[in-house]
């Protein structure tokens, strides 16, 4: 919990997760577009709870009492690929009345809110209206800059002046994007010091973009 940083952008997602289990509405969907961090606040919450992790593809093939087990917190990602799969569809409605039978929690992620996923199950689209939807916009700059500071500290990496600032301007919006630039930066400077300055941080993101092209 302590490695995600509280912007204007998720505070509301954040205050709810914070107070479970203390949830007015039992089920929760946490929207957002990809790396704005709901997946990290999924895990937060997962780490709290001691939540069961529902895969897309098990909530599908599985006898869901049997996935359950005797879980009465649970978490399912991506929840909006049931869409369209009848069975899948079936599945998560079966999961939300065995939540309800035993007082339990369903915390679900995706990209946009359950009425734009295309449920076709009319019982699973009743159940995920009662849902208590939570959206994350993108990181701020404010938020990416902390984050950045937070990962560069946490590597003993001292930033130069002016990198923080670079990085919240030209690099990729999402906690993971900056995590993966802070390893790549951490593994570059082994050896050789532990000050980054910007022509190495501008060199580093000039190749991440070539590799993607």
């Amino acid at each position: 919990r302590e490695d995600f940083f509280v912007a204007e952008s998720n505070a509301a997602a954040v205050d709810w997760i914070d107070r479970w289990p203390d949830w007015p509405v039992r089920v929760a969907v946490l929207v957002g577009p990809a790396g704005c961090g709901k997946s990290h606040l999924a895990r937060v919450w997962r780490t709290a709870s001691g939540a069961k992790d529902l895969p897309v593809g098990g909530v599908a093939s599985a006898a869901v009492r049997d996935l359950l087990d005797d879980a009465t917190t649970c978490v399912l990602d991506d929840a909006q690929q049931v869409a369209g799969t009848p069975a899948a569809e079936q599945a998560l409605f079966h999961v939300f009345n065995v939540m309800a039978e035993r007082g339990g929690f369903l915390l679900l992620t995706a990209p946009s809110p359950p009425p734009r996923w295309g449920i076709a199950l009319p019982d699973l689209a009743s159940r995920l209206a009662t849902a208590q939807v939570l959206s994350l916009g993108p990181p701020d700059d404010l938020l990416m800059g902390a984050l950045f500071a937070k990962l560069f500290a946490d590597r003993q990496i001292r930033p130069g002046k002016g990198v923080i600032d670079y990085l919240v301007s030209h690099g990729e919006r999402s906690h993971a994007a900056a995590r993966d630039f802070v390893e790549l930066v951490d593994r570059r400077t082994l050896g050789e010091g532990r000050s980054v300055r910007l022509p190495l941080v501008r060199k580093l993101l000039e190749e991440q973009e070539g590799a993607k092209d």
